[in-house]
């Protein structure tokens, strides 16, 4: 692919935790620290840049977790019309909760009124596949693959406009290493497939036979990163991270691997650590790990 690609940028502020913040500076951070540079440097075109806003009348209602849906539905529009017009959609976002709105956004990105299957690549140091009555946290935030997947929440999950819910087998993980006990039971009970961190050191074929597998069962791929699954030395202020994770050069050279496949249609990373980052070690990553997916998308064959 020796043209320009078309790059579109859909962010999504609202992080559905309750505590804090409603909404993360992550986002905007990422994109206004020098990825457009960099985008234009690869041979990139960024043709559009959206940031999810609630209307005024969703404005007046309350609820955390409701409200984080509602601007799901806004990401999960927005990601289903970049691909319909051809831009590559790039999701940056508040935290792994954003899963929901760019599986739907893919779902629903299709010629006709049919939902299109959609296969998960998800990138984490953790499953994030808890329900409620599995989680020893319970926070929403350990649950976006057990919501999409169908195991709980299923009124958000439509909240966010993924109907139906992703069929296990849809599933890869890559790199997680750190799971509850209930929740690995959930996994091993499961019909996803895994990747190790050795393997995406080594580069292994498994991670193109993953990728095949997934492209058999469906029409489109999301490949989605928790900045976790990293080597902690380049995540210093994230709180949750595990030992024996790549660095983001061993890790964005997967992703080379991984969208040199035409069925990978959508990129998504979460959970940057935007307020303990001062010195720019964990944008640096981030960068690292786009600029392999670029590379992949070059890569492809015309």
């Amino acid at each position: 692919m020796s043209e320009k690609i078309d790059i579109g940028i859909a962010k999504l502020l609202y992080s559905g935790s309750r505590g804090g913040s409603e909404t993360s500076k992550g986002p905007e951070i990422m994109e206004q620290g020098g990825l457009l540079d960099i985008l234009e440097r690869m041979g990139c075109t960024v043709a559009d840049s959206q940031t999810t806003v609630l209307t005024a009348e969703e404005e007046t209602h309350y609820g955390t977790r409701h409200r984080f849906g509602l601007a799901s539905k806004h990401l999960t529009d927005i990601v289903a019309d970049q691909v319909k017009r051809g831009i590559f959609p790039i999701g940056l976002l508040a935290n792994c909760n954003g899963l929901m709105g760019m599986l739907a956004g893919l779902q629903h990105s299709g010629p006709g009124w049919k939902p299109l299957k959609v296969g998960l690549v998800w990138i984490d140091a953790h499953g994030d596949i808890n329900t409620p009555e599995t989680s020893l946290s319970g926070m929403l935030g350990g649950m976006p693959v057990a919501v999409s997947t169908g195991l709980c929440l299923h009124r958000l999950r439509r909240e966010c406009g993924l109907d139906p819910a992703l069929p296990t087998k849809y599933v890869t993980m890559v790199g997680v290493r750190d799971t509850d006990p209930l929740e690995q039971e959930i996994i091993d009970r499961s019909n996803i497939e895994h990747i190790t961190v050795d393997q995406v050191r080594r580069l292994t074929p498994a991670i193109d036979l993953e990728m095949e597998r997934l492209a058999i069962l469906t029409d489109l791929i999301y490949v989605h990163i928790d900045m976790d699954v990293l080597d902690p030395a380049e995540v210093p202020g994230h709180g949750l991270t595990v030992a024996d994770g790549p660095t983001s050069i061993e890790l964005g050279n997967a992703l080379e691997m991984m969208f040199e496949h035409p069925s990978a249609t959508a990129f998504g990373i979460a959970s940057y650590p935007w307020s303990r980052d001062p010195d720019g070690v964990s944008l640096k990553a981030v960068y690292n790990l786009i600029e392999g997916v670029v590379r992949g998308l070059k890569n492809r064959k015309a």
